[in-house]
């Protein structure tokens, strides 16, 4: 926790309890890390990362729950609810079908939070139409496509340590990332915030977070 300068709290219906949700808030505030709430769908088995078919007034309502679930424990903890980002294939599901993707941004609205997401035109667009503030994200242990979108936990190659400080560096100094080909592309992180996502389940995950906040203390100083 005190590697992070926020974290994504799994909210009952991918991962995570009332417990855990509780637990995490706590940990949250005692290292003074903005603590942000992450729906997901509900697949528990699934780590919330299997396609499934919801209607969007049912999506809408799941986010609504999940996302009103945290903020009632935040508030009980006296700790702002700082971003939403969609977790796993709700994220997908959200960049190939706009009606899941306006479904879920109208769940997140009345919170007047940011949503975080990779870099996504369509849904930056929507995201200004509702007055929600949309922040970008660099994704460093997982893999982008030829298209520049990403490629799912599952069907990435492992990522290492100096990847994801490479990754950091790539784009922070350049604003730039590399597809799995190898190919380079442009994020359009120049002049915009960011944040930098670190999956918490893969095996070197903490390793990870101490090379990427190596590397954003490092351009920081740079600035």
């Amino acid at each position: 926790m005190p590697l992070i300068d926020a974290a994504n709290i799994a909210c009952g219906f991918h991962a995570g309890d009332p417990t855990i949700m509780l637990k995490t808030i706590r940990l949250c505030k005692k290292h003074g890390v903005r603590a942000g709430a992450h729906p997901g769908l509900q697949d528990l088995f699934g780590f919330g990362r299997r396609k499934m078919e919801i209607d969007p007034g049912d999506m809408y309502a799941m986010v609504l729950y999940q996302v009103g679930a945290l903020k009632a424990m935040l508030d009980s903890e006296g700790v702002p609810l700082s971003h939403i980002k969609p977790h796993g294939e709700l994220f997908f599901y959200m960049q190939r079908d706009k009606a899941i993707m306006r479904a879920v941004l109208e769940a997140c609205a009345p919170f007047n939070v940011p949503v975080y997401a990779c870099q996504n035109p369509e849904q930056e667009a929507m995201c200004n139409e509702m007055g929600i503030p949309f922040q970008g994200e660099l994704y460093v242990d997982i893999d982008y496509s030829p298209e520049g979108k990403l490629v799912p936990v599952s069907q990435s190659r492992p990522s290492t340590p100096e990847l994801c400080y490479h990754r950091v560096v790539e784009a922070t100094s350049r604003d730039t990332g590399t597809d799995i080909n190898g190919t380079q592309f442009t994020f359009g992180f120049r002049g915009k915030p960011f944040s930098i996502c670190l999956h918490s389940d893969v095996p070197t995950v903490l390793e990870n977070a101490q090379r990427v906040r190596k590397a954003v203390d490092d351009a920081n100083r740079m600035r």
